[in-house]
Order: C-alpha cells, then structure tokens, then sequence
C-alpha cells in the first residue's frame, strides 16, 4: 500500500506538491486580512472578501495534494 501511495505522489510534478502550494495559500489569506484591515484604500478593502475566500479554497483543496 505504500509502495502504491509513493509510486503516485512521485507522478506530481514538484511545484504541485502540498508544503510549497499551502505556503502560497496561506499567504493569500493573511494578504486579504491585511487589506481587511487597512485604513488606506477601499479597493484594497474591496477586494479582501475575495482575496481571503480564494485563500481559503485554494487551501483546502492544496490540502488533499501529495506531500
């Protein structure tokens, strides 16, 4: 069985692996919770709604990724 799961995971290329693809995610959401959070633009306060959700998503799927 594991031979099976490590035979698989190998078949993903490197930049689709989970540690580098969570980083990037949970990047985004601390991006949309600074621009929820500045003083500055309303763009900015516009947009982090959607910047946070895309985080979130792209997170929980990049979670079910090969490590």
């Amino acid at each position: 069985m594991t031979e099976r799961i490590a035979r698989y995971a190998s078949r993903w290329p490197l930049w689709l692996r989970r540690g580098r693809c969570e980083t990037i995610a949970m990047a985004l959401i601390g991006l949309g919770v600074v621009m929820l959070m500045q003083p500055l633009s309303l763009n900015l306060y516009s947009y982090s709604f959607f910047t946070i959700l895309v985080g979130t998503l792209g997170f929980v799927i990049v979670s079910h990724f090969p490590d």
